[in-house]
């Protein structure tokens, strides 16, 4: 591919560009530099784990500097490219501006940067990497590479109006035939992304027939490539041939990407008869690489780990034997500390848990006498002089008929249910059993009852006087549900939310109209209630039936 060969070309320049050039004042190179040396290109992570020791042990900042840049580079290789952006700001750390002896490997470091931004398509950041590589380069050839990543950079992010002068500029200077080739390709490729109805392909065929001269083999694959982009919309046969014909080179140089490029072009231009089968070689081939540089990029990664690790515990080694006693005695103070702390802090919570209880327990108390004291009054101003009136009536006059006394007698009824509601008990254990009982019983084949939430935990949190209320609205709330709603099934969830119990009630039946909520007793739930501070929202279901949501504080 056009826009890759140069990277690769570029890479392999800076190479040689960063290679150290030893002088009498500088050491001589570690023998695990030279070691990696050999290793490069044939077995990268050998070379990169002996490039790694090399910087880990040389005193010779410009060597440790060159020894990241190899790093780097057969990461970048492997697909890597943040591991190798790491690789070169640590050789970059090593480097001086100052000194002209590391401008090499100063403009080899920020041209892998600029490669390994553009290969994770940060074209913004890359370009500036390329000036700075232009910067401290010193050689002409070099210098053009390095433009013509840059205009690479603009004209993958679509700025072909920046890569079009660089490229003039680049054409016009260089001299052999290859290099010439590859600008010729690719400034005929960015007029005519520019300029779609531009003709580029005399100037694509051009540089094609140099190359095939040249015996440029990855050159002519780049080639191909561009020409079977170029036919792809105008002339989808020549652009199956030329990708077929890519295909074939790239599998002669054994370059995986390169495969993957033309197995996609196929798929999009190829016969719909053999699409299927270059989709499926694009897959597994594409699943080998990702598998393949996955692999390496965990390698690489343990190596550095391993080398970092071993640093470390020489540092530590040396220092256990100095820290070793101080930290006992930390430990024991630490300790003990803590010991003490959480003696005071556990009989502070006795005590305070002791005091909290009793005050519930007083007030529970208080709760129920004023209860029973007002059900007493009730029972005494009302009921009494009720039922005495209505025996003196009848003592007095015979001739009263049945209804009057039924009615009367009914009235009297309600007004007892009432006085009773308001009667409270004592502390109960199991609350939510009573609960769960009271609840259950009114279940039948054709109606089911499900309870949510009815734990033992949640009720103890609950005082004594607002559980019997809740009991009697529970009660209420089920009564109601029997007589009205011909609901078959019925859900009550208990819960608590933000310091507050919620009771939610819901049925499919038909609903409730206002006129059955007032002719029965949730009128008067609503009042109970409300005198424990809580909400009653009365309505529809989700769907159809009875939604009633209660909601009230913990104390």
């Amino acid at each position: 591919m056009e826009k890759l060969l140069p990277l690769l070309f570029g890479l392999i320049m800076a190479l040689a560009a960063c290679k150290p050039n030893p002088s009498g004042t500088k050491p001589a190179p570690l023998p695990y530099y030279t070691k990696a040396i050999s290793f490069l290109d044939r077995h990268n992570d050998s070379a990169f784990y002996y490039f790694n020791k090399s910087a880990n042990l040389s005193k010779d900042s410009l060597q440790i500097g060159v020894a990241y840049n190899y790093m780097a580079i057969i990461q970048s290789d492997a697909g890597d490219y943040f591991g190798a952006q790491e690789s070169l700001l640590q050789s970059l750390k090593y480097l001086d501006t100052a000194n002209i002896k590391d401008h090499s490997c100063l403009a080899s470091d920020y041209n892998e940067l600029g490669l390994t931004s553009f290969r994770l398509r940060n074209y913004d950041t890359a370009i500036p990497y390329f000036d700075q590589a232009i910067r401290f380069s010193a050689i002409p050839s070099y210098r053009l590479i390095f433009l013509n990543n840059k205009a690479l950079a603009y004209q993958e992010k679509g700025s072909y109006t920046q890569a079009l002068p660089l490229y003039q500029e680049i054409i016009k200077q260089v001299k052999a035939p290859d290099t010439y080739a590859r600008i010729l390709t690719n400034l005929a490729t960015t007029r005519w992304l520019q300029t779609p109805s531009f003709n580029a392909a005399p100037d694509l065929l051009k540089a094609l027939n140099i190359r095939l001269k040249e015996n440029d083999t990855w050159g002519e694959n780049s080639s191909y490539s561009h020409i079977a982009n170029y036919y792809t919309k105008s002339r989808p046969d020549s652009a199956y041939f030329y990708a077929s014909r890519m295909y074939q080179i790239a599998l002669r140089l054994h370059s995986p990407d390169d495969q993957l490029i033309a197995l996609k072009k196929l798929v999009e231009v190829g016969p719909a008869a053999k699409s299927r089968t270059y989709f499926s070689s694009y897959i597994k081939l594409n699943d080998s690489i990702q598998s393949e540089r996955n692999a390496a990029k965990n390698q690489f990664a343990l190596i550095r780990y391993n080398s970092e690790k071993n640093k470390s515990d020489a540092l530590r080694l040396e220092k256990d034997n100095v820290l070793a006693r101080y930290q006992i005695i930390k430990q024991q103070v630490a300790i003990g500390c803590i010991i003490l702390v959480v003696a005071i802090l556990g009989v502070l919570l006795f005590f305070w848990i002791k005091k909290r209880k009793r005050q519930q327990t007083l007030a529970t108390q208080n709760a129920v006498q004023e209860t029973q004291r007002k059900a007493s009054k009730k029972v005494h101003d009302t009921l009494a002089n009720d039922i005495y009136r209505v025996m003196k009536k009848i003592q007095q006059d015979k001739t009263l008929g049945i209804d009057w006394l039924l009615d009367d007698i009914e009235d009297i009824y309600h007004r007892a249910r009432d006085v009773s509601y308001d009667l409270q008990y004592g502390q109960e254990e199991n609350f939510h059993q009573k609960i769960n009982e009271l609840l259950i019983t009114f279940a039948t084949d054709e109606t089911k009852i499900l309870l949510v939430g009815n734990s033992n935990e949640l009720w103890r949190k609950v005082n004594t006087v607002n559980r019997y209320e809740l009991k009697y609205i529970l009660q209420e709330l089920m009564v109601n549900m029997q007589k009205h709603s011909q609901a078959r099934n019925v859900v009550v969830k208990f819960e608590e939310l933000e310091g507050h119990c919620r009771i939610t009630y819901i049925d499919d039946g038909i609903g409730m109209p206002d006129s059955a909520v007032r002719k029965n007793g949730l009128t008067n739930t609503g009042n109970r209630i409300k005198a424990m501070k809580g909400t009653f929202i009365f309505g529809s279901g989700p769907v159809q039936g009875l939604e009633i949501q209660i909601s009230f504080p913990i104390d």
